[in-house]
């Protein structure tokens, strides 16, 4: 079975890495949901993809310069849509609270957005929290760095670890030289420009971000793990059909 990871929640129709986003990945059964984790002024943990609030927000700034209280007087939904003028960005509790309300028992996946700062204890205050107590979800982590992977190994040894990257063709040899590394989530471009290398990779294979059928029918044709995508519930739609059609 191809995984469907919610890729920022089910951000193609909700905005990314807010509540009602990962509310609709539970919603359409994504097996894996996605999120990014920064660290605020005030050392909280931040769900949120960009280092900035520009983007996404009404507001202006970095994220490790602004504290909790100051991020959550921002509006997060409204870039998106008027539907979401409400949307706040989320602590990564808030979101453990939220799937755990919902009884997912999916994937959790973290990614750790330390490829542009390195936000010193981020990896231990993100596995302490996620270590806190029983969910009824999994956790994993992931990360474009990978020293963040090397130190959450050290920190979380059971937990199972992916390691993203972009096209470049000298990054899978540092996921494939670490055997605590579960997967590699690459780029599509790498699938593309290396469809037999992907066809018979030794690790689980997730590329992204994957929004059309014609590339969701592509790798599937080349048996990936999973498929990173914005629209979890088109992807559900289209493995679906996949496997019907291969099933006469």
């Amino acid at each position: 079975m191809v995984q469907i990871v919610a890729h920022r929640g089910s951000s193609g129709n909700r905005p990314e890495n807010t509540l009602p986003a990962f509310a609709e990945a539970v919603r359409v059964k994504a097996d894996i949901i996605e999120l990014d984790v920064h660290l605020s002024k005030d050392e909280q943990l931040i769900v949120m993809h960009d280092e900035t609030v520009d983007r996404t927000t009404n507001g202006k700034g970095r994220i490790c310069d602004l504290t909790v209280a100051q991020l959550k007087e921002l509006n997060a939904g409204s870039w998106f849509s008027d539907e979401f003028k409400a949307a706040k960005i989320p602590t990564l509790k808030e979101v453990l609270d939220l799937l755990a309300a919902k009884n997912y028992r999916g994937i959790l996946t973290v990614e750790l957005k330390t490829d542009h700062y390195t936000y010193p204890g981020i990896e231990e205050k993100t596995a302490a929290l996620l270590n806190s107590q029983s969910w009824p979800f999994t956790h994993w982590y992931c990360s474009f760095n990978i020293d963040s992977l090397d130190r959450i190994h050290a920190i979380d040894p059971e937990a199972k670890l992916n390691f993203i990257m972009g096209k470049a063709a000298d990054k899978p040899a540092l996921a494939l030289r670490r055997p605590y590394i579960e997967g590699l989530h690459p780029a599509y471009g790498w699938i593309e420009a290396n469809p037999e290398t992907a066809a018979a990779f030794p690790i689980s294979l997730r590329p992204w971000t994957i929004n059309e059928e014609p590339l969701m029918r592509m790798c599937l044709r080349l048996g990936v793990t999973g498929i990173i995508t914005d629209f979890p519930e088109r992807a559900r739609s289209v493995v679906q059909a996949f496997r019907e059609e291969q099933s006469k």
